[in-house]
């Protein structure tokens, strides 16, 4: 009979359509690197200098291996710090990096800073307290979180004012965090992925436990960061110590060519937690994709029609 093959022609338009839409949606978050706030060998200018980023106390620079924040020894901290702000209001980090070291007892471990200020030396993993921005911890020596497994990684959104809670490792003021027992003498290099969009979402992914494979540490909904903040990394050794190294870090801007990024929070926008990037709307507001939908749609209705009426033909050439 011709409508049931109608139906099965219908069926299959409307399977080709959804899969086109979700990959619309999913291609609508693209990204520019910044070759502003990333690393990678050598590191340094000609002059031994960068271009792109300070650094001072402990630091180390081996051209061909890696920035060592600090060595295996005590009472060191070192730091590397953005030269020019990072303005961008939507942005991924990827930062490869590693902590390791031959003592059966070690500390204190490193952070990732997203701040409004530029490097200051001080009591929290090297920089300055009271700082205002998003501080990310890769904590390795455990002081006082009963329940909690070190290493850790906890992240603190700083308003300028708030100290951190040394004591117990943060906990008074942590926004989230996970345990990454293993991190420490990895069999390969750790990275870490921290994603932001405005306001709306920060995301930590990490890649730790087997290579290309990565773990979900955190999501935390409405994060709100400076407008106008510097990238910086560093690290500090007690009585304890580790090596801590950086061996690359990959910043990107990312954007929606849509804009649909930059709709409010509630724009309803539902994250992927495999990705961490927000899946787009439905509705991306695209001149094209609304122009394909209507085709589609238009498709549907002629072959709909052109079956119905050859259907009602064959029905009555029957009697």
């Amino acid at each position: 009979m011709a409508f049931p093959s109608v139906l099965s022609l219908l069926s299959v338009l409307l399977a080709a359509w959804s899969p086109f839409a979700v990959a619309q949606e999913a291609d609508d978050v693209k990204s520019i690197p910044l070759r502003t706030h990333s690393l990678q060998q050598p590191y340094l200018d000609s002059d031994m200098q960068s271009r792109w980023f300070d650094f001072g106390g402990s630091t180390v620079i081996r051209a061909d291996q890696y920035i060592r924040l600090t060595g295996q020894h005590p009472s060191q901290a070192g730091w590397i710090f953005s030269r020019v702000p990072l303005t961008a209001t939507n942005w991924e980090i990827e930062v490869e990096f590693g902590v390791h070291g031959t003592n059966n007892l070690f500390g204190d471990g490193m952070a990732m800073w997203v701040t409004k200020d530029r490097a200051q030396q001080g009591t929290v993993f090297g920089m300055k307290d009271k700082f205002e921005g998003l501080g990310l911890f890769f904590d390795t020596y455990k002081n006082n979180r009963p329940g909690v497994v070190f290493p850790y990684i906890m992240a603190m959104v700083g308003d300028g004012q708030t100290s951190y809670d040394q004591a117990n490792d943060g906990k008074a003021n942590e926004l989230a965090g996970c345990s990454v027992r293993g991190i420490r003498n990895a069999d390969f290099n750790t990275k870490a992925k921290i994603t932001y969009f405005q306001d709306k979402q920060l995301t930590v992914d990490i890649m730790y436990k087997k290579e290309d494979e990565w773990t979900r540490c955190f999501e935390v909904p409405n994060v709100k960061l400076p407008s106008v903040t510097y990238l910086g990394f560093s690290a500090e050794t007690g009585e304890l110590s580790d090596n801590h190294d950086l061996y690359k870090v990959e910043t990107k801007n990312l954007y929606s060519p849509s804009g649909s990024t930059n709709r409010g929070a509630a724009g309803s926008k539902e994250y992927s937690r495999g990705k961490g990037r927000p899946k787009q709307p439905k509705e991306s507001g695209s001149w094209m994709w609304f122009f394909t939908k209507f085709l589609l749609a238009g498709s549907v209705l002629v072959v709909a029609y052109v079956g119905f009426t050859a259907y009602r033909a064959r029905q009555r050439d029957r009697f």
